[in-house]
């Protein structure tokens, strides 16, 4: 963790508040997908086997295929659109999961959401950065 001047106490967060308050919403949007994932895989299963295996597996999967591509810290950094396409898949995933168990308002809501946060999200860290496709 980077300190302020050389002591011992945290540094304040790059970017301006309202660029903090969408990274926040970013990461409450990538929890709340991986719920709404479990939860269809929780309902969606024919069988007990097979919704604990579908209500942990892809919420599970999800979190690899995140981790590995699209986190801030991912052990691959594929280009921009390797990036987009990984967070379509997993976010989109969560909205057709909310659909799928039956809030399709909800869901729309829900994609306006992740649309919306992720191209203010992406924008803007580039700007911050310098441009740079972190």
């Amino acid at each position: 963790m980077t300190t302020s001047e050389g002591r011992g106490t945290p540094a304040a967060p790059a970017g301006p508040a309202w660029f903090m308050a969408n990274e926040l919403l970013a990461f409450v949007v990538e929890v709340a997908a991986l719920a709404a994932l479990a939860w269809w895989g929780f309902v969606t299963g024919e069988g007990v086997a097979a919704r604990w295996l579908l209500g942990i597996g892809a919420p599970a999967v999800a979190a690899l295929v995140w981790g590995m591509f699209a986190a801030p810290r991912a052990r691959f950094r594929p280009p921009l659109a390797g990036v987009l396409l990984v967070k379509a898949v997993v976010l989109g995933g969560g909205v057709y999961a909310v659909h799928a168990v039956g809030h399709s308002v909800t869901a729309v809501f829900f994609g306006v959401v992740v649309v919306v946060n992720t191209g203010v999200a992406e924008t803007f860290r580039r700007r911050l950065s310098g441009g740079a496709a972190d």
